[in-house]
């Protein structure tokens, strides 16, 4: 009778030793997975046991949010004599807010939808101030005798905080425009003491300084960042979202925002409701182009007309109200490409944030 093998050499051993190495392996990989808690104990524990040698050092958190914060270049070369453009502010701490990716839009105008109901509509709507601003020109203010050519209005009525932070030098403007010379409206509010920052694509220079409150800067205001990896945004790496600007300059409020942006102003708004970057404006002064859908926005022309309008009900739900609106006779009386509704092609408008302190 031949000898047996050993069962130590047998296949079905081996298998059995190896299956038991394996799950010793897979649980120890869980282990530590699952149980991050552990190991940050751990890591405590061994950093009030072995205190720095350099002395007292700040805690991991805090040195992350040191390195978090962006400074913003300064104006000229290393070793310049320039002032740096916008020192660092303090972080606001607003907390953060669940994403919304679109707008609400409002029910139709009419049972079925029409272009006229919502015409009529969107009309009225943009023609009918919701609340009483007596006071828009800055004019009235002592020093200012030079007139803009576009009636940009802004409240200057004593209940809202504009006035008096004009008064003591410390309003904030920033202005969005695409190669449009007329910058007097800038020039009067930088002379009344505010801070004036005009971002134009067009300028010879990535920031000009003119005199003590007015900066340019060769910046495009978009409603998205454009993202690196792709070529073809490379064209655009001067094109950032208002809400990277506002983190890069340090800046937590805008008293005034001022946008002359052909077209592109509808995205750009819902940018700003969508990211709540609406909340931290005082007024808004925006010029509006109706004679086509603008940028990025498509449909049929009642769906169009409905989009304008849910947009603007958003600024209305965030306490924005209307006080000015300007309709300009001296561009093409034009809606969605067509001569009706007695419609001008661009109108100016003013709201002021109700709740801006």
């Amino acid at each position: 009778m031949p000898k047996g093998r050993p069962l130590w050499r047998g296949p079905a051993f081996r298998l059995c030793l190896l299956s038991a190495a394996l799950f010793l392996c897979l649980q120890l990989a869980l282990r530590r997975s699952w149980c991050p808690e552990e190991r940050a104990a751990a890591a405590a524990a061994a950093g009030r046991a072995a205190p720095s040698a350099r002395g007292t050092e700040p805690p991991p958190a805090a040195a992350a949010a040191g390195r978090r914060r962006v400074t913003y270049v300064r104006s000229g070369r290393r070793g310049s004599a320039e002032p740096g453009c916008c020192p660092l502010q303090p972080p606001g701490g607003r907390r953060r807010k669940t994403i919304r990716w679109h707008i609400d839009l409002q029910p139709w105008a009419s049972p079925t939808p029409s272009l006229n109901y919502e015409a009529l509509r969107f009309l009225k709507y943009i023609s009918t101030s919701q609340i009483l601003c007596e006071h828009m020109n800055l004019n009235s203010l002592t020093g200012h005798s030079e007139t803009t050519k576009k009636p940009w209005s802004i409240c200057l009525d004593e209940r809202f905080s504009l006035i008096h932070r004009m008064r003591n030098k410390q309003c904030r403007l920033y202005s969005l425009g695409l190669g449009n010379d007329d910058n007097q409206f800038e020039v009067n509010m930088a002379n009344s003491g505010c801070e004036v920052h005009r971002f134009d694509p067009s300028i010879k220079s990535a920031h000009i300084q003119e005199g003590r409150h007015l900066w340019y800067h060769r910046l495009s205001i978009d409603w998205r960042d454009p993202n690196p990896a792709i070529a073809a945004h490379k064209f655009h790496s001067n094109t950032k979202k208002l809400g990277t600007i506002l983190n890069e300059f340090g800046h937590q409020k805008i008293d005034v925002l001022k946008a002359d942006v052909e077209s592109a102003e509808w995205k750009i708004l819902e940018n700003l409701i969508l990211e709540d970057v609406v909340e931290q404006i005082g007024q808004l002064v925006f010029e509006v182009h109706i004679h086509w859908p603008g940028f990025e926005v498509s449909g049929s022309d009642s769906t169009v007309v409905r989009y304008w309008y849910s947009l603007l009900r958003e600024l209305e739900l965030k306490d924005f109200r209307l006080f000015h609106t300007y309709k300009d006779l001296s561009k093409p009386q034009m809606f969605l490409k067509k001569e009706a509704f007695n419609a001008s092609s661009c109108y100016t408008m003013s709201w002021v944030n109700t709740r801006w302190k």
